[in-house]
């Protein structure tokens, strides 16, 4: 059983930088892939990032290649994903999911899901 908490969603505006965070409880995290999905309103549950158990391989959607950086740090049972160059369109809550063994990209794959943390970036 693995528990996930997020953190770190807030207001920013356009061209600016959040650090998202995600604590996980249990004490076998880093057999874990993580991955990091949103939702906005109306839309359906987008893959964002991935990243294996041990952090060796990294993994993005289209839409924040080369502006979004997951990253992970077994010792602290955290995962975090650097946002820069936020956009509106990023706009969406941001949860946070756990799998044993490899990355997938369906949300359906993943076992465990955070509350979520809402992101909201202006014009």
């Amino acid at each position: 059983q693995v528990q996930l908490v997020e953190s770190g969603g807030e207001l920013v505006q356009a061209g600016g930088s959040l650090r998202l965070s995600c604590a996980a409880s249990g004490r076998t995290f880093s057999s874990y892939a993580m991955g990091w999905f949103r939702q906005a309103p109306g839309k359906e549950r987008e893959f964002v990032a991935a990243i294996s158990w041990s952090g060796g391989s990294t993994y993005y959607g289209d839409s924040v290649k080369g502006r979004f950086t997951i990253s992970r740090d077994n010792a602290k049972n955290t995962v975090y994903l650097q946002m820069n160059s936020l956009k509106p369109e990023d706009t969406a809550v941001y949860y946070c999911a756990a799998r044993p063994s490899y990355v997938r990209y369906l949300a359906r794959e993943y076992n465990y899901w955070g509350q979520g943390t809402q992101v909201t970036v202006s014009s």
